[in-house]
């Protein structure tokens, strides 16, 4: 007999149909078993009529039970049996091994964070940017005045291409400060570099194809298009950037970046800025331009785009992650409105659209300055930081017993040694003295060279000083 607990919170018909389908998938209710009449039962149970009727409602959707005119109401036949303890897998289903993807990941971590996350008092990251909380402040702002719009539509399905108003924002920013000049529909929104490459990888390109990425270089770049089982092509990196003349024939793609290259930092020459452009239009092929941090020069105005150079050949990639902060996850792919389109595609294939309130705010905190505010406070930030960082090096001797490169521009600056050294070894070292670097090695493919990427961005001018004396204390 089903029984009412009156202490139970749960609604009578909800007791009384967990009781019935316990009573059903125990055997008590055995199949083919004929229910009371719906009156009956419930003068029995002392409920009304049509909370009865709700449970054997419930009982027939789900297939509890059979019901017919004639014969009523009748347990189905229940055939389920649970499972013994001794035929029931303590794992659950197999998953394949996937030793590649464990080990590219590990790699990626480690370049990111350095190992096992390891925790230091001076972390020379060239990974992050200055923020703070004046910046904090001004992106609140932001988020509550977009956040105070009732325009509810922004809530929808949106656009595989983005947040249109974001989308202008940014073609205004690139037209104004980087001669980049498209239309809103050459522009797609991504959640970051890494997030941009697969799309590419998966639009533009077939299993097997052949790209070249620089070597040392940006890691995401070769671990995103081998995932997606593309040959990737190393190419050397030299004093002038990518040696164009070592690129591999049948490459598809070359994956570069030119203002300030990601690990050396050195700046692609012009003579092999025309080469390149030579080569993608001669074949042709996809150039795709990674300008992650080219807004921060230090000796003049930011170097012009390959993009606007040989725009049906090139896609664009920027990110807010070093120009905001990487937690927003917002990147943009510009390009060729027919292979924008395509990726767009995939985007709404696999992703459907970006998470709306970061591009609402962004296209907010960009649309009402706070962004060029942002941006002009920062570079004297990281120029004060630059100046201390390459004073240092000097002061201290290492500029003499090591090669310093990339001063121009960006937010971290290359500290070589010779092939022979072993970096990892002072990296090491330099942990238990409270200093943490990034291992040359980390960016590299194939190469050998050796050597420490140093950021500046997230340490003030005093603690940049005491990490080079510390480090230099090691080395010298």
């Amino acid at each position: 007999m089903l029984k009412i607990n009156r202490d139970d919170n749960r609604p009578i018909w909800q007791q009384l149909l967990d009781q019935a389908i316990h009573n059903i998938t125990t055997g008590k209710w055995p199949p083919g078993e004929l229910l009371l009449p719906t009156r009956e039962l419930a003068q029995l149970v002392g409920v009304s009529r049509s909370t009865i009727q709700i449970v054997y409602e419930e009982l027939y959707s789900r297939g509890y039970t059979n019901t017919s005119r004639r014969g009523g109401t009748r347990v189905s036949d229940w055939t389920y049996r649970p499972p013994s303890s001794a035929s029931v897998s303590p794992q659950g289903p197999l998953h394949p091994e996937l030793p590649a993807l464990d080990a590219t990941v590990r790699h990626l971590q480690n370049w990111l964070h350095g190992k096992e996350n390891s925790f230091a008092d001076i972390d020379f990251s060239p990974h992050e940017p200055y923020l703070d909380d004046h910046f904090h402040k001004l992106w609140r702002q932001s988020f509550v005045q977009a956040s105070a719009k009732s325009d509810l539509t922004q809530w929808a399905y949106g656009s595989a291409y983005g947040f249109e108003p974001l989308r202008e924002q940014i073609q205004r920013y690139l037209s104004l400060t980087r001669g980049v000049h498209v239309q809103i529909d050459q522009i797609v929104l991504t959640s970051g570099a890494q997030h941009s490459l697969d799309l590419i990888a998966q639009a533009l390109l077939q299993q097997g194809d052949t790209v070249s990425v620089e070597d040392p270089g940006f890691p995401a770049s070769w671990m995103a298009m081998k995932y997606r089982h593309m040959k990737v092509d190393p190419v050397p990196v030299d004093e002038h950037g990518l040696q164009v003349n070592c690129i591999d024939p049948k490459s598809k793609l070359v994956f570069v970046t030119p203002s300030h290259q990601c690990a050396t930092g050195v700046i692609l020459s012009e003579q092999r800025r025309q080469q390149l452009l030579h080569l993608a239009a001669q074949r042709p092929s996809w150039i795709v331009e990674d300008d992650y941090d080219s807004e921060y020069r230090y000796r003049g105005d930011p170097l012009p785009t390959l993009f606007s150079q040989l725009p049906q050949n090139t896609l664009y990639m920027m990110s807010f992650s070093k120009m905001v902060a990487p937690g927003i996850r917002i990147s943009a792919i510009v390009g060729p409105k027919a292979a924008i389109r395509q990726i767009a595609q995939v985007q709404e294939l696999v992703y459907r659209h970006l998470p709306i309130m970061e591009q609402v705010t962004l296209a907010h905190f960009i649309e009402h300055g706070y962004f060029i505010r942002h941006m002009r406070r920062v570079r004297n930030v990281y120029r004060r930081r630059h100046e201390a960082m390459t004073k240092a090096i000097s002061a201290t001797g290492l500029g003499q017993r090591f090669t310093l490169s990339g001063v121009e521009t960006g937010l971290h600056m290359l500290l070589e040694a010779e092939a022979s050294f072993d970096e990892e070894a002072v990296a090491n070292q330099a942990l238990k003295h409270g200093v943490k670097v990034y291992p040359l090695s980390m960016y590299c493919l194939e190469s050998n060279r050796k050597g420490w990427v140093l950021g500046f961005a997230k340490v003030d001018e005093a603690t940049i000083k005491e990490g080079i004396y510390r480090l230099s204390e090691m080395l010298l």
